[in-house]
């Protein structure tokens, strides 16, 4: 497939919502719900969230994750992207494959759990999803619970290419492992990636953090929180939609442009007033993002040989 024969996604177009078996799926964008093919049956193994231990900063209480009303879970759309192109980052740096909040809370910065070999592994487990392999091996890298998405974006102008992700904690090696393959093959806006677009593909994996109910809808910074809202439509149907930290300060919007790009992913089709706006329910958050193109990836791979035994030029034995 040469790129660019898939088509454009319209930022405003509601979608299909992908609801998982026993986790909450988002996809990026608003819709009804429907439903997620049997073959990605990954069910990772619960770790207990309250052996966690807590970060020692000082900071008001904040919920770890989202957790949906009983009622709104099994009614959930929200949008997380849809943006045509990414904005390489200049506001971080990286120390032994970790990277350094730059927006450090209450004046603290702390180390960040996302990391480069995440973004690394979601390489492999597509690669060897789409040439019949054996699935990778168990990661390095840490297995605690986190809220996630994975975004795959392709070529110069990184256009989206499909982005899903969950509001419910998952350990991160099963987590990683489904949702890399979720926003793969399971966007409805797009077509599957197929193995000729792997070199043009960008992987990002962004882990949430620090949910706060908001005062009102503009009670969020652009470029720091993502926000997650909550509203009733024209219909009078209760409807989601998100967007992550990054997509207003791509975009170019201010809040009121996002609040009203958000509801319009989330399906709502009347007139948007400041009445409307004020009814939404808005939830903020931060995120820990790693972005690893596939030049990036490869090298990582050669350089730690070690550590990916199971790939030769890929993976080694094919599924019968």
């Amino acid at each position: 497939m040469q790129e660019g024969n898939y088509p454009e996604p319209d930022p405003a177009a509601p979608i299909r919502v992908v609801p998982k078996r026993t986790y909450t799926d988002i996809p990026c964008g608003g819709g009804a719900p429907g439903k997620i093919s049997r073959d990605l049956n990954v069910n990772p193994a619960r770790e207990d969230e309250s052996s966690r231990e807590e970060p020692r900063l000082k900071r008001r209480r904040v919920r770890t994750e989202w957790t949906p009303r009983r009622e709104e879970a099994s009614d959930m759309a929200a949008g997380c992207c849809g943006v045509k192109k990414q904005k390489v980052s200049q506001d971080s740096h990286h120390n032994n494959g970790y990277r350094l909040s730059l927006y450090p809370i209450n004046g603290v910065e702390r180390r960040l759990v996302v990391s480069t070999e995440m973004c690394c592994f979601c390489f492999d487990v597509l690669y060897c999803h789409l040439h019949s392999f054996e699935q990778p091996k168990v990661p390095r890298f840490t297995n605690d619970p986190y809220p996630l998405f994975v975004t795959w974006k392709t070529g110069r102008t990184r256009r989206l290419r499909g982005c899903m992700g969950t509001f419910t904690a998952m350990n991160l090696h099963g987590g990683l492992r489904e949702y890399t393959l979720t926003s793969a093959l399971k966007d409805s806006r797009f077509a599957p990636i197929s193995r000729d677009e792997m070199p043009r593909l960008h992987c990002s994996v962004s882990l949430l953090t620090n949910f706060e109910d908001a005062k009102d809808f503009q009670d969020w910074e652009i470029g720091i929180h993502g926000i997650r809202i909550e509203f009733v439509n024209e219909k009078g149907s209760k409807r989601t939609a998100t967007y992550l930290p990054e997509v207003a300060r791509e975009q170019g919007w201010d809040r009121i442009q996002t609040i009203d790009s958000l509801l319009r992913k989330g399906g709502y089709k009347g007139l948007i007033t400041n009445d409307v706006r004020r009814s939404i329910r808005l939830t903020r958050y931060r995120s820990e993002k790693m972005t690893v193109g596939y030049a990036e990836y490869i090298a990582h791979r050669n350089n730690n040989n070690y550590q990916y035994k199971h790939l030769a030029n890929g993976c080694t034995s094919k599924v019968l």
